[in-house]
């Protein structure tokens, strides 16, 4: 009879689920782990941070639908993971972390790396586990990979100890796992269905929602045909731009703050009304805002504020049936309305306003130049990866989306240093199911620090990934040189030197002479198209372009401020 070991019933078991791509460090106990795993197929992808491993890991999840795996070594490891583990679980996004761990033998006695994994990571977590033995492995991987998808998707994490993945059994004993059927579809309730199409039609001005959750659905069939239909105005969530395109007609993502305090019915669709919907509330809100909320998660639901119609379910199906209803009474709103013509109205001033900021091209430049001249010219169907402050602000609504899952960003947990783990995911999506595609990652000079060093893992990939770095010298804002220098010249700069300060005029871009490559240093706009019309010939490496920025460039006067204050 022949025998396998731990390392290759995981490595079968996972390829068994659909597992396509390992992001991760390995070191002892999982070398030979990651060596089997690219014997039955798998891709693999060794990063520079486990963090990063981790954001790579749970975006290709939320791009396929099947979660991605981070393979970590135990202890300091695993513990590396865990802002990654939090960020997927709060952005809803299906991912499995393996962490190798300290052998069972040595645990107590202060093993190598020895700490308590399972519950440590069970926070962070849908499901934390150790197999018991090399034959109920399969039991726990198919486990594990269910629970990120069933439900709301997230987080499961699974424990090997070093002694579990070289231990040797019969192969025989090993059972044939059965592979997680998909995700069953949860239908609406057709009374509720109703009640949403009656508050709909009766509404005066009607706005519809659409978040992340909706792309991830693979929603975007259903919704794109409720909005042609239905003339219904819409504005999208950061990642749930693209399900219907940023340039359809009703697209009113110009006039948020007018569309979201004006609204009289809102239809929130697979997005949740936190601090990036301002929670539902007035100011920001109508105090008597009939929302409609469909979600496939029951708790999710009458969350901040009680909604009119709250609706359990599957999106694909929701948006079917009510849009069924809709058709089926003749509803669609007309676009001379009075609504319709203040949302265009709105729209045209603030775009106006805009564009007198992006033709502004006088050195020093400002966010909303760079990013104009950037749309003018990148492709329309990249897949947009950004992080910073005031660079993901404001790039948000200047770098258009047509379609889904093309934007990746901070997301709901706001975290900062996802930026090259994203764009590394989604360059090998591109690889795999569009390589005509192209991963455009913007980045703040600040966010880039986090994460930087994975262009070497872009490189040893050969993944062309333009990386367009909006440098203002700091967090938010930094100096300028002559005060930077002043302030460096003290006795204590520590003591004087602003919080949010960078050093000034960083050539990020001779990172790329490390790999006999050269960078693009920009200070103007057509130095800007120049660089990017170069990248965008590259077919098998990163490239990387700093653009300088007023470190005092800020985002035009606001209504509201972008987060809202506490009452407290």
């Amino acid at each position: 009879m022949g025998e396998v070991n731990g390392n290759e019933v995981l490595a079968q078991a996972l390829k068994n689920q659909g597992v396509e791509f390992v992001f991760g460090i390995v070191g002892i106990p999982v070398i030979e782990l990651g060596m089997v795993l690219q014997s039955v197929g798998i891709k693999y992808v060794g990063m520079r941070n486990e963090q990063a491993a981790c954001y790579a890991a749970q975006a290709i999840g939320y791009l396929t639908g099947t979660p991605g795996i981070c393979l970590v070594v135990s202890g300091p490891g695993l513990l590396h993971c865990f802002g990654g583990m939090a960020n997927a679980q709060i952005n809803c996004w299906p991912l499995l972390v393996i962490g190798g761990s300290a052998p069972q033998d040595h645990e107590g006695i202060g093993g190598f790396q020895e700490c308590n994994q399972v519950e440590l990571a069970r926070p962070y977590c849908k499901y934390s586990a150790r197999p018991p033995s090399v034959q109920l492995i399969p039991l726990h991987v198919e486990k594990a990979i269910r629970l990120t998808k069933y439900g709301r998707p997230g987080v499961s994490y699974l424990d090997f100890p070093g002694n579990l993945l070289q231990q040797m059994v019969v192969e025989e004993s090993v059972p044939k796992y059965y592979v997680s059927p998909k995700p069953v579809s949860i239908f609406p309730d057709t009374a509720l269905i109703e009640k949403a199409a009656n508050v709909l039609i009766s509404a005066r001005n009607p706005l519809v929602i659409i978040g992340k959750g909706a792309a991830y659905a693979r929603a975007e069939s259903e919704i794109c045909d409720l909005i042609k239909s239905t003339g219904l105005p819409f504005l999208a969530t950061p990642m749930g731009k693209g399900v219907v395109s940023d340039t359809a007609d009703e697209c009113v993502a110009s006039a948020r703050t007018f569309a979201l305090k004006n609204a009289d019915a809102v239809l929130l669709l697979g997005a949740r009304l936190n601090w990036i919907l301002h929670f539902g509330q007035a100011p920001r809100f109508s105090s008597d805002v009939q929302i409609i909320q469909i979600d496939i998660c029951a708790e999710e639901l009458h969350n901040s504020v009680k909604c009119a119609v709250g609706i359990q379910s599957d999106m694909v199906s929701a948006v079917r049936e009510l849009n069924q209803v809709l058709k089926s009474r003749k509803y669609s709103i007309q676009r001379n309305s009075e609504w319709c013509k203040l949302l265009r109205e709105n729209c045209k001033e603030n775009k106006a306003k805009v564009q007198q900021m992006a033709m502004d091209i006088e050195p020093p430049l400002n966010y909303y130049a760079v990013f104009h001249h950037l749309q003018e010219i990148i492709p329309k169907n990249s897949v947009i990866v950004s992080e910073g402050a005031n660079t993901m602000d404001i790039g948000r609504a200047m770098l258009l989306n047509s379609m889904p899952r093309h934007r990746l960003d901070a997301g709901t947990f706001g975290t900062m240093g996802v930026g090259p783990g994203f764009a590394i995911a989604a360059a090998m999506w591109c690889k795999s199911y569009a390589p005509e595609k192209r991963v455009i990652c913007v980045e703040g000079d600040s966010a880039f620090g986090f994460s930087g060093m994975e262009i070497e893992t872009m490189f040893r990939y050969k993944l062309p990934v333009i990386i367009i770095i909006v440098n203002n010298n700091g967090i938010y804002g930094g100096l300028d040189k002559d005060t930077f220098d002043d302030m460096q010249n003290t006795e204590d700069i520590s003591t004087l030197l602003p919080p949010t300060s960078l050093t000034v005029d960083v050539h990020y871009e001779n990172m790329m002479n490390l790999f006999s490559e050269k960078g693009h240093f920009c200070r103007t706009i057509l130095e800007l198209q120049v660089a990017v019309r170069n990248s965008l010939i590259c077919k098998d490496r990163p490239s990387l372009i700093n653009v300088m920025i007023n470190p005092s460039a800020d985002r035009k006067p606001q209504a509201f401020n972008w987060l809202t204050a506490s009452k407290l």
